[in-house]
């Protein structure tokens, strides 16, 4: 849009006859011009921003335009015109490189007392000083009502109106450029939320040809597609190009389902490539997948998808069963010290072996792939939110376990996630909420939650999705970052994460170098790395009990040298008690407390 000229394109092809309605006191209809492929155009003069608009075809019922850029009337309600022009002060920002990458997942709806881009922005200050460098926001596209996880979206052009809208979203952007902070954004390209969702009025956005948990497939690969895959190339792009996002998190890419000659993540990577080298600045694509194929991070040259990282589920699944002892639904294929250990050397425990939860072979090798192309974690939105009731592991496991499993993601050899509120011990649940205004589609997703947990046999009442309750609940206290044990935990978190930076044999980089020794029984685990004259041990109890470690059990028999402590989570100044001693003596056992970390360096010299 420009010089009061506004451009309309909408693909449509299969109707005879498409209009631009444009809405309010001048209210005027436009037809519109057939192009190839489907792709029908106009442009009108005289139009403001702000306009609202709908497109109707074949003389059916009128509809928005599926690439909004606004729907301030909601999922059902008219389209608008808006100008996205933005003064931009962050020309000189570039993202870091992928290895230096600490990513703080949050959802702008429950981050802040606001819900909105304005309440993120403020407290941006805390990410910097926790040691974060990247944000990622969860889904912002334009969903039904004002409460919503974000995975419902049916406008994937749109920003949320609630959350600010795109004026909104580009200052919070800039906002984190000026304070070195790079931006990632969840999108879904798997499916469409139910509600608002016309595109079936428009053309063959869907196929019958493969099925998903959702119904019908996005049509990648069946006749018409090619719209269809334009539609999602388009998108990336216009977050990348328009708001300045520095990588996109692409949802459960395992269910883009595409078996055409050139699979569309293969196609989207080689154009995100493009982009990156044109405007000279560092472009990312993170896959979130639960099938271990490293397949969708293998270079494009080499038969991948070529996509720059993938989360790893592995290491929550072994971190939260060993820590709370469930081992129910897929926490069923875990729950042992020689899975952790495989998973400190080695992204995917599951690297071809049976599941028992799945009833198949699962994954591929993944040793040899650097670590800063593998997100880890040990709380994020899915595996807390997913839980019946929505607990944070603040409410399943001791205060000393959050240090123990902070200290384990931290400072694993890979990319390490935080969920936003788990530096700090947020009690609060994340639970699953939404806003639907069609009763039986609200009466479906309540049946649906309840039938989600039969494997897990959790037990209590599945809170209510729609109830606006349950999205109240799930808002950070931020009162606690100053009390008691949640201000320990929140400098325990700064202070592993400035090590972390501060010296690289406590990074991504040398993750082949790890070497690991466990104890299945007593549930201890040791890692070792050397980097530049220097051993660094990490030592960590999973157990309830204390244990009795000898010089020789975690380093070997006949080291000569001294290892000092750098840091002890039992420490005083983490609300701890029991610090364990400056040096490891050289001849004796000591007492390891239950669920504790600790990190010992030595000088190879």
């Amino acid at each position: 849009m420009g010089e009061q000229i506004c451009r309309f394109t909408v693909w449509a092809p299969q109707s005879r006859r498409v209009v631009v309605r444009i809405k309010g006191r001048d209210a005027r209809e436009y037809p519109m011009q057939s192009h190839d492929k489907g792709y029908w155009s106009i442009e009108v003069e005289g139009l403001t921003a702000g306009a609202l608009y709908t497109f109707a075809i074949d003389d059916q019922p009128e509809r928005p335009d599926p690439a909004s850029r606004s729907q301030p009337q909601g999922v059902h309600g008219p389209s608008q015109v808006v100008d996205l022009r933005f003064k931009w002060a962050d020309s000189g920002y570039r993202a870091p490189d992928l290895e230096d990458f600490v990513i703080y997942e949050l959802h702008v709806g429950t981050f802040s007392d606001q819900g909105d881009f304005k309440g993120v922005i403020e407290k941006l200050e805390h990410l910097v000083s926790l040691g974060i460098t990247a944000v990622e926001i969860m889904p912002i596209a334009q969903f039904p009502g004002s409460r919503n996880w974000g995975y419902d979206g049916v406008y994937p052009f749109a920003v949320q109106d609630t959350y600010g809208g795109p004026e909104g979203l580009q200052k919070l952007v800039e906002a984190c450029h000026a304070r070195g902070l790079a931006v990632i954004l969840d999108v879904v390209y798997n499916h469409m939320g139910p509600e608002g969702n016309y595109l079936r009025d428009f053309g063959p956005y869907f196929t019958a040809k493969h099925k998903t948990d959702w119904g019908d497939a996005l049509n990648f690969d069946d006749v018409g597609s090619e719209g269809l895959r334009n539609f999602f190339l388009k998108n990336a792009r216009f977050w990348l190009e328009t708001f300045h996002i520095d990588a996109l998190r692409l949802d459960a890419v395992h269910a883009i389902l595409d078996s055409g000659p050139k699979h569309f993540l293969e196609e989207l990577s080689g154009q995100v490539e493009n982009l990156a080298q044109q405007i000279d600045r560092p472009l990312y694509l993170i896959a979130e997948s639960d099938e271990n194929d490293i397949s969708t991070i293998t270079p494009r040259t080499k038969g991948g998808l070529g996509l720059d990282a993938q989360w790893s589920d592995d290491f929550h699944h072994c971190v939260h069963s060993l820590i709370t002892g469930e081992d129910k639904g897929y926490f069923q294929d875990f729950g042992r010290m020689e899975q952790l250990a495989k998973a400190f050397n080695e992204p995917f425990v599951y690297s071809g072996q049976y599941s028992p939860y799945r009833k198949k072979r699962v994954g591929t090798a993944s040793r040899d792939i650097p670590g800063k192309r593998f997100i880890v974690c040990t709380q994020n939105h899915d595996q807390v939110g997913n839980r019946m009731l929505g607990e944070r592991l603040t409410s399943l496991v001791p205060f000393e376990a959050l240090k123990l499993v902070a200290g384990a993601v931290l400072l694993s050899p890979y990319l390490p996630l935080l969920f936003m509120g788990e530096e700090f011990g947020e009690t609060a649940p994340f639970q699953y909420f939404v806003s639907h205004t069609d009763p039986q589609l609200v009466a479906a997703v309540r049946t649906g939650r309840r039938n989600e947990f039969a494997s897990f046999s959790w037990e209590g009442e599945v809170p209510d999705p729609q109830g606006e309750a349950t999205f109240s609940r799930c808002r950070l206290d931020w009162n606690k970052t100053s009390q008691g044990e949640h201000l320990a935990l929140l400098n325990f978190y700064r202070t592993v994460l400035k090590l972390r930076r501060d010296y690289p044999a406590l990074s991504v980089r040398p993750h082949r170098e790890n070497r690991v020794r466990f104890s299945e029984t007593e549930k201890w685990l040791t890692w070792e790395r050397t980097h530049e004259g220097e051993s660094w041990k990490g030592m960590l109890n999973f157990s309830a009990e204390t244990v009795s470690l000898s010089r020789e059990q975690l380093f070997g028999t006949g080291d000569p040298y001294a290892w000092n402590r750098v840091l002890d989570s039992g420490s005083q100044v983490f609300a701890g008690v029991n610090e364990l001693p400056d040096a490891w003596p050289k001849a004796a056992s000591l007492p390891f407390p239950p669920y504790r970390f600790a990190l010992y360096r030595r000088k190879n010299s």
